[in-house]
């Protein structure tokens, strides 16, 4: 056998002259027995000894190249697979990103790829397009493209989990077998333009809320630039005092900038929802340690409970992390009064499949919310109290960020609060099977935070 895995005898490396020799070598007793019976009728007379040579030499060569037959020439021609043009069709439309639905002119599902069924379902056979896409637009344009028998498109949005953009169309495929108008078939593709929306979307928004939140810093630079260039041009200690003001703004700018530019990131892939796998314990420890020296310096106490049990939900690491931190500093910062931020985990009672759901709480015993703010805290740039916002270095943009990264992970926030006792965050994760790559992942995590530190 060659490497291939094919016969010795099939490989191209032997020239005719070899297996020529290896097909005399093979007939060696034939070819000695028509050599006796050639000599024999020669020595009696029946032929002459140069029409005997030129018979034994035909024969010679009819052992050593033989004429193929018809059948052995069949079946040594390599069979090329004979593909239905349906299957034609469906590979490539199953190979394909977009979700993509093959459809017959009565409006029923011939065939959909792996996209479409996980946008938006599968779709039991020759059931009609409705069962599982409900929007009137949509079906409206399927039904005039079979009707004109042309191509249609519209533009369709889903709002569920995440907010996503389509443009959807509808063609005829031409060149498919078909008896009558009956038999014709329609492709239905879904081509996302969420990102292309977002980017747009986030130009504008960050032109529009970067020139109003930037409007008062660069006002005091402007300001104080000219008060330090003009009357107190020789006051030390003004422009010592004036330069510390100068330097807060600048700060709160740059602040401002990277949370802009933090929540456009987000946006973009709001609609891509994380598969890694975490401990939610300890996540929650860490973040809960690494928060403590701020909380110290605000005379608050974080206290920290987790179940014995793992925790261990879907999402992605650093995002979480990061809404933990906003959501402990926040704590800090305006329920400061009460001294003291609460941060637990939880297992809540299983209904039904799956491993239950994990609620993550943060509670501070601050002045709380009055309830007509409560529904707007994760506006961009809404505050409860501005003044206060502002001298604690808040830039209105924290829960905006966390709102975000929720939705990303298929959950949201809870606020409950209530004057004078306190806000209370409340975030649901549905737990997942703890498995042994999580606890070598999470133990190659605390290795690099160590070695880090």
């Amino acid at each position: 056998m060659s490497e291939g895995g094919l016969p010795m005898n099939d490989t191209p490396e032997r020239g005719p002259v070899r297996l020529a020799s290896m097909r005399l070598k093979d007939a060696r007793y034939i070819l000695i027995a028509g050599a006796l019976a050639i000599a024999v009728f020669t020595a009696g007379g029946a032929i002459g000894w140069l029409p005997g040579t030129l018979l034994y030499l035909i024969i010679v060569l009819a052992a050593a190249f033989p004429r193929r037959s018809r059948s052995m020439r069949l079946a040594g021609r390599q069979k090329a697979p004979v593909m239905d043009w349906r299957q034609a069709i469906a590979l490539p439309l199953q190979a394909m990103d977009e979700p993509a639905y093959l459809l017959r002119v009565d409006g029923t599902v011939k065939f959909q790829n792996e996209a479409a069924g996980a946008l938006f379902g599968f779709s039991e056979p020759n059931t009609h397009l409705s069962g599982r896409i409900r929007s009137p637009a949509i079906l409206g344009m399927v039904q005039q493209a079979m009707e004109d028998d042309e191509p249609r498109s519209v533009d369709h949005s889903e709002r569920v989990p995440s907010e996503r953009w389509f443009q959807v169309r509808c063609a005829p495929i031409s060149g498919a077998p078909a008896r009558d108008h009956s038999g014709k078939l329609y492709l239905l593709t879904f081509r996302d333009m969420t990102e292309a929306r977002r980017m747009d979307r986030m130009r504008s928004d960050f032109v529009a809320n970067a020139s109003h939140e930037l409007r008062t810093p660069l006002a005091s630079l402007t300001g104080f630039i000219e008060t330090i260039k003009g009357p107190a041009r020789n006051d030390r200690d003004a422009q010592a005092r004036f330069l510390d003001i100068m330097y807060e703004q600048a700060t709160r700018m740059t602040r401002l900038v990277d949370d802009l530019m933090s929540l456009s990131r987000l946006e973009l892939k709001t609609h891509v929802a994380p598969t890694d796998r975490v401990d939610l314990n300890r996540l929650v420890a860490h973040v809960t340690d690494s928060m403590k020296p701020l909380a110290a310096d605000m005379s608050v106490t974080v206290s920290l409970t987790v179940p014995d049990e793992r925790v261990v939900i879907q999402g992605d690491r650093d995002e979480l992390i990061q809404v933990l931190q906003n959501l402990i500093e926040n704590a800090c910062k305006y329920g400061q009064s009460g001294g003291r931020v609460d941060v637990a985990v939880a297992i809540l009672p299983v209904d039904g499949g799956g491993f239950g759901t994990a609620e993550l709480r943060v509670r501070d015993y601050g002045p709380g919310i009055a309830p007509e703010h409560v529904p707007r805290l994760t506006e961009r740039f809404y505050r409860v109290d501005i003044e206060s916002s502002r001298s604690k270095r808040g830039t209105g943009l924290g829960l905006a960020i966390v709102k975000h990264i929720l939705t990303r992970h298929r959950t949201r926030l809870v606020v409950q609060s209530a004057l004078g006792e306190g806000t209370t965050f409340i975030v649901r994760f549905e737990r997942q099977k703890a498995t042994p790559d999580v606890t070598l992942r999470l133990i190659d995590m605390e290795k690099q935070e160590l070695n880090v530190s």
